[in-house]
């Protein structure tokens, strides 16, 4: 975290500063490390297990938040019949078909209630087996339809606390370190400090970033630290929780409006392409009727007026069938293939660098190659502009420039300081930034060049009476414009963000979400983003200094939903609205309305003992004692009945390439429903001795991701001059590698060379070889910030891995795979394809 999110680094410095034990679990000893109580390593892609042995601890020691966990999480609730665990089949669970690869989850459900995900159960349950997988969980929710069967004295031996101690069971400190290379003091050593910090009186937090998203089973990773902070009480309460970090300022924005191909701002599933499906039948089957996913019609009707304006009736059912339909999966990957068949002609690069900064960079590069034209908007020219001469196929001979038809246009863009809008944080936060000076020559906002392109297609179908050309005829496309010192006309940003919070039916900004109809009066682009034009104020600007506010300061930027900090904060307070402690208050029921510190996460007049009809619906659907008011039941969930596509529990399984068997399921060694592609530029590293080691990729602060702003920068580059491979001292003397000369890292789809650093910070770890014994694991870190463009080139990461995605929102594995390295320089040229070839007959890969 020092490392890679430095700023927000500064708040654990001030928690420990304050008292609080800082547990650094990470591959790698890095700055973070260096300040840590303590430091854990851990083979890379095996934190499920770690987090499982935390699990079976909390629950075989009865260190779990009782009365917490009775109340607030779904313990009780028993699952039907049909369902199996791991432990029953081998490391599967109930449900999978081998030929498909994917589960069918009906076996998963309650007994006695039929549970959906938010995304809804036409989607989940026919469009997966054709690998059209929507976001299913949503941001959460879930319908129910029965009441599910429970056992208040935890004791059935179906109800989710029994499944749960069945299921972590095996994992065992001695099991922790046999997948982990863990020893057992270091884990007590976590476990004792993680649980003694849980309770009434003391919260920990998990932070987490892309060392846990990046693998095949990412989702579960933190599905695992969810179960964990459940049981011990750690969720809705100040200084727990489970923190995503980001690693660019509005990664969390591009989710909530979002990028994803398969989402609608304020994360609302995109319509699948169903025969006949209208505005009322998505709703029906997509929205919870209970809970606030239950307004989702008011969510995306008004969406659907910001978006169309007048043209948006309850005649046309506000031009539902204007949005864009999904037929597939159109994340990043699928998509690269299909260029690289010619099934995509065009491509916008906005914001990325898929040349260098994306897993198997090669096939990237391929895909490129394919296409009819190709649009690259950046700071540099970077190797995505670039590849089609430049890029190491032409070197190799494997490309050709002359054979390249892609057309490319690079527009260069603006940078953050030379253009007003906001960044959303990793806490949820809104913040404004200031235009600092105008961007120069022909640079461009973003804003502005969607404005730009948006009015040109707009002119472009003025006139056609092709009812395709009416989404972009209806489109609101009016927003005023500055000029500024250099004459260019440039978009409001201001005016985005209000239309984006959302207006009445008089024009008059809205301030909450709670006020958005259903029936086309209100208009607001990102429910959840509602509120932070209150008053017809940009709240987002708002800098009060943190030494005139509480700890939560509320008067700093602005954070979704309704300014409010701490999500599910009525899990603060116990189920009759009192603060568990004094030491730990956050929000409590006064008698009349839920107060406190914080902006309550619940309906503010909804008592404590309130108990819902059984027809009430959205809030009012929602019990004074359930907390968790994104779930269709009110309640965090130890177990999954629905809403996910590989397991219902967490379950620990290797990485997609691995060094060793899955010590826990020997006959199940990856996640089974996990996304594969098994293409000739896509091979996947067998198990064995020709790739004997583990590689995890990091960054370091001085520079930024894919390197596309720092490697142009001269002082940074003064401070991280070029590539370099992390070893330890053992694996140097194994291979002969010596300090600050040259190696190469080995895989079967490229090799990539740097400086050698023999560090102790990288240690070997001992684990379990599959076969009674043990065996040595050597990781090698390799720094993913370099390509052949900029003041500092070098090889890039990224074209060592493979493409193999976790089925639930299509995340690559880039922190666990396996190679080989070497001293001296790799080959270049043709020479390198010569010896990749040889390396992959060697392993068995190809004849």
């Amino acid at each position: 975290m020092a490392e890679a999110h430095p700023v927000g680094f500064q708040w654990v410095m001030e928690a420990k500063r304050r008292g609080a034990t800082v547990i650094h679990v990470d591959p790698r000893f890095t700055r973070t490390s260096a300040v840590a109580d303590l430091h854990v390593p851990i083979r890379a892609g095996t934190d499920i297990a770690f987090l499982g042995g935390l699990i079976r601890y909390v629950l075989e020691n009865d260190l779990w938040f009782e009365d917490y966990v009775r109340a607030y999480t779904n313990a009780p609730m028993i699952v039907g019949e049909d369902f199996r665990d791991t432990e029953d089949l081998d490391g599967l669970f109930s449900g999978y078909d081998p030929e498909t690869g994917t589960y069918d989850v009906l076996t998963w459900q309650y007994e006695g209630a039929e549970v959906e995900a938010s995304a809804g159960f036409r989607d989940e349950r026919t469009m997966v087996q054709e690998a059209e997988h929507t976001e299913i969980a949503g941001s959460g929710g879930a319908p129910f339809s029965g009441t599910p069967s429970r056992d208040d004295t935890l004791q059935h031996p179906r109800c989710v606390y029994q499944l749960l101690r069945k299921h972590y069971a095996r994992y065992t400190p001695e099991m922790v370190e046999q997948v982990c290379g863990i020893d057992p003091q270091t884990f007590h050593r976590v476990a004792e400090a993680l649980t003694s910090n849980s309770g009434r009186e003391r919260t920990a937090a998990f932070c987490y970033a892309v060392g846990w998203t990046h693998h095949t089973v990412g989702v579960q990773y933190i599905r695992a630290a969810s179960v964990l902070q459940s049981l011990l009480g750690n969720i809705g309460r100040p200084g727990g929780g489970i923190l995503a970090l980001r690693g660019h300022a509005s990664i969390q924005g591009s989710t909530d409006i979002p990028t994803l191909f398969d989402l609608l701002p304020g994360y609302i599933p995109m319509p699948h392409a169903h025969q006949d499906q209208d505005l009322e039948t998505f709703i029906e089957y997509n929205a919870g009727n209970r809970g606030y996913w239950g307004h989702m019609d008011t969510y995306l009707v008004s969406l659907l007026k910001a978006w169309f304006g007048d043209a948006a009736t309850a005649d046309n059912e506000f031009c539902f069938d204007h949005l864009p339909r999904l037929t597939g999966n159109h994340s990043s990957f699928p998509t690269v293939m299909a260029q690289a068949r010619g099934e995509s002609p065009g491509y916008f690069v906005i914001g990325e660098n898929p040349a260098v900064g994306t897993a198997n960079s090669k096939q990237q590069r391929l895909g490129l190659a394919n296409l009819e034209w190709l649009v690259v908007r950046d700071l540099n020219m970077i190797e995505t502009a670039t590849f089609w001469k430049d890029g190491p196929e032409i070197e190799t001979g494997e490309m050709v420039t002359s054979d390249i038809g892609t057309e490319v246009f690079f527009l260069p863009a603006a940078n953050h300081t030379e253009k007003d809008g906001t960044f959303t944080n990793t806490q949820r936060l809104l913040q404004w930034h200031h235009k600092a000076v105008e961007p120069p020559g022909d640079c461009r906002s973003d804003l502005w060049f969607y404005y730009e392109l948006g009015k040109r297609l707009r002119d472009r179908v003025a006139d056609s009476t092709d009812p395709s050309d009416r989404p972009l005829q209806d489109l609101t496309w009016d927003y005023p414009v500055e000029i500024g010192r250099t004459g260019i006309a440039e978009p409001s940003a201001e005016a985005v963000l209000r239309e984006i919070n959302g207006v009445d039916a008089d024009g008059n900004a809205l301030s909450s979400y709670r006020q958005m109809k259903a029936d086309g009066s209100t208009a607001g682009g990102c429910w959840i983003y509602t509120g932070v034009y209150t008053d017809e104020v940009n709240q987002s600007a708002r800098r009060k200094p943190g030494g005139e506010q509480d700890l939560l300061a509320l008067e700093w930027g602005w954070a979704w939903p309704m300014n409010r900090r701490v999500l599910y904060n009525r899990a603060s307070a116990d189920p009759e609205g009192r603060p568990w402690s004094e030491r730990k208050k956050l929000i409590w029921w006064d008698g009349e309305r839920w107060t406190g510190p914080d902006v309550p996460d619940f309906p503010v007049h909804t008592a404590p003992d309130y108990r819902p009809e059984e027809l009430n619906a959205g809030e009012k659907s929602i019990g004074g004692d359930e907390p968790f008011v994104m779930q269709g039941d009110g309640r965090a969930w130890l177990y999954a009945p629905a809403g996910l596509l590989d397991g219902p529990m967490p379950a620990h399984y290797e990485p997609q390439e691995s060094p060793v068997p899955n010590a826990l399921y020997p006959n199940q060694r990856a996640n089974p429903a996990r996304e594969l592609f098994s293409r000739p530029e896509n091979p996947y590293n067998p198990p064995g001795d020709h790739f004997p080691y583990v590689f995890t990729t990091f960054r370091v602060t001085e520079h930024h991701t894919a390197g596309g702003m720092s490697r142009w920068t001269p002082h940074l580059n003064e401070l991280f001059p070029e590539m370099f491979l992390e070893v330890s001292p053992e694996l140097a003397a194994e291979r002969g590698l010596t300090d600050n000369e040259w190696a190469h890292v080995i895989t079967s789809r490229s090799a990539i060379e740097g400086r050698v650093l023999v560090t102790e910070r990288a240690k070997p770890l001992r684990v379990a070889d599959g076969s009674g014994g043990t065996r040595v694991i050597h990781q090698i870190g390799v720094p993913w910030h370099w390509g052949p463009n900029g003041l500092s080139t070098g090889d890039a990461a990224n074209e060592l891995l493979s493409v193999a995605l976790d089925p639930n929102v299509h995340i690559m594995e880039t922190k666990a795979a396996t190679c080989d390295i070497r001293p001296g320089r790799r080959p270049h040229g043709p020479d390198l394809v010569a010896f990749l070839a040889d390396r992959r007959r060697a392993a068995g890969l190809e004849e």
